[in-house]
């Protein structure tokens, strides 16, 4: 699939539903394919920090795959007897039963696709039977219909796929994101302010709001620093990847003999929590309000609009004042906050549960160069899946290529997470 859409250069894709490779169709196979399509080259080379890409046929073929399929489809079975047979002379407990009757619901989708599955590649199996018929009327019914369980069988498998990756409910969060300047002086400025602009372009493109909550303008333009809330769906799930250090090798306009510069920014995507599924404490917060400084007009430096929150236990600090009203710069800085605490609350999971293995994909870590915009070549690598594009303004629109971009780290994700999960069982 993501061949595919290497290939066809999708606009967009709003379903969460990971997919997979078609059947015979495989990334990586040689160190460098190269297709051209709409005067953009793409291309993806042997990853630099992944496994190759497997196609669903692939997939299928893994023992592990179909020792997990038995394992949930048993584990399906015993739930459901136990929830279909349980009387009043059960000794087990209530939460119990609640517990295997929401496991049966979970899973019933998923198992429903396994028993068609089976099915379907019965079905094949009588059709290749017939196709030694004598009667050839029969043969050519036989083949069609065979044909057809083929491309059944290869849906189910996809739709199993999907099914098997758990959906992470932090992915249906909405985000705070974070830009800054890192070496490089005013290009790194610059370039910090550029990508802030791709990432308003994103939202834009799907639709999700954009509210900027922090905004440190320099002197010629750039952003030391900027950050933004952003709501809509799926739009942690699509911008989750874009965390790190992203690297740009240009001719700064600050640089009169023509020399090469290599300058970096960092990305930070904080997930936003619910109310309900995270909450501060008030007595934790200090909040301070101060007078507004840098241009903005009559209310700089004649009202106390300006805050600043600090976590107590954690050190944290949010401040914001973008907003005329002290209300309307609280509530801002107070989003930006809970975001800090959640995120920290996450990765200290994440460490818990990936302490002996570094996570591939998706480590929103700061240090971690992600990506590379060379104006010389025209081109953007990300050195996660070691993958190009040759089109950096294009690309910088935020629009269909960082889509596919996202797109295609999501596959590598999803699959990476298949293989935890059959490695797990």
């Amino acid at each position: 699939m993501a061949f595919r859409r290497f290939v066809s250069l999708l606009s967009k894709r709003s379903e969460w539903a990971p997919r997979f490779q078609n059947p015979g169709k495989t990334v990586c196979k040689h160190p460098t394919h190269q297709y051209v399509r709409n005067q953009r080259l793409l291309h993806t080379g042997k990853p630099v920090m992944m496994m190759k890409l497997l196609s669903v046929d692939e997939l299928f073929a893994k023992t592990s795959l179909q020792e997990h399929l038995k394992k949930v489809e048993k584990q399906y079975d015993e739930c459901l007897q136990a929830v279909t047979y349980s009387g009043a002379e059960d000794e087990r407990s209530e939460d119990d039963m609640k517990t295997k009757r929401t496991k049966v619901s979970l899973l019933a989708p998923l198992i429903q696709n396994i028993r068609e599955l089976d099915k379907k590649q019965k079905e094949v199996t009588d059709m290749e039977t017939l196709l030694k018929d004598d009667d050839a009327s029969l043969r050519e019914l036989a083949e069609l219909e065979r044909e057809s369980c083929l491309q059944d069988i290869q849906d189910l498998r996809q739709k199993i796929l999907e099914l098997l990756i758990p959906e992470a409910e932090v992915d249906m969060s909405d985000l705070v994101l974070e830009v800054t300047a890192g070496v490089g002086g005013q290009e790194a400025m610059l370039f910090t302010a550029e990508m802030f602009d791709m990432y308003e372009g994103f939202a834009q493109y799907h639709g999700w709001s954009f509210d900027v909550l922090e905004h440190m303008s320099s002197d010629l333009g750039g952003l030391r620093h900027a950050s933004a809330s952003i709501s809509g769906p799926h739009s942690y799930k699509k911008m989750k990847f874009e965390a790190g250090v992203h690297r740009v090798q240009r001719v700064p306009k600050t640089e009169k003999q023509g020399r090469m510069h290599t300058s970096t920014m960092t990305v930070a995507v904080l997930p936003q929590p619910t109310e309900i599924s995270f909450t501060i404490n008030p007595k934790d917060l200090r909040i301070e309000t101060k007078r507004a400084s840098g241009a903005g007009g009559q209310h700089v430096n004649t009202t106390d609009s300006a805050v600043r929150i600090v976590h107590l236990p954690t050190g944290l600090v949010a401040e914001c004042q973008q907003e005329r009203s002290q209300l309307k710069n609280r509530e801002k800085a107070m989003k930006a906050l809970t975001a800090k605490l959640y995120n920290m609350k996450l990765e200290e999971e994440t460490s818990k549960r990936y302490n002996q293995r570094k996570i591939q994909v998706g480590t929103k870590g700061r240090s971690e160069k992600i990506r590379t915009y060379n104006y010389a070549q025209d081109r953007v690598t990300d050195h996660r899946i070691s993958m190009t594009v040759h089109d950096v303004r294009g690309f910088l629109l935020g629009e269909d290529l960082l889509n596919e971009m996202n797109s295609s780290l999501q596959e590598f994700s999803d699959q990476e997470m298949l293989m935890e999960l059959l490695e797990e069982g």
